[in-house]
């Protein structure tokens, strides 16, 4: 039975995000959650709390071997934008926008 944790307005924008999920996505859980543990990138501690939430989901929901779980989907979606101005040259200012991600994990069982 698949089981999902959603992590929701994290400070990170989501093209950065889908770069490390791109990297675990399909993988079993153990391997992905390891893998993200030596990864030198912001999203991926931000990533591997969310698979180790969406695994501890699926312990406490089901009678799941945790062996056998993979990372069936993950979504990294945009919430909403920070604006914020900086001021540039003779008096004007340009908009900063300061990017949040959902992302959303699902495992399942092999």
């Amino acid at each position: 039975m698949e089981t999902r944790a959603v992590a929701k307005y994290i400070r990170i924008s989501p093209q950065k995000a889908r770069l490390v999920a791109d990297v675990v996505r399909g993988m079993d859980a153990d391997t992905a959650i390891t893998t993200l543990k030596f990864m030198p990138k912001k999203g991926a501690r931000i990533l591997r709390k969310v698979i180790e939430s969406a695994v501890a989901n699926a312990i406490q929901t089901e009678k799941v071997d945790t062996d056998t779980l993979y990372i069936k989907s993950i979504m990294v979606d945009g919430g909403p934008m920070l604006k914020r101005f900086r001021p540039r040259a003779m008096g004007r200012a340009t908009r900063i926008l300061k990017r949040t991600s959902h992302i959303t994990v699902v495992v399942d069982e092999a």
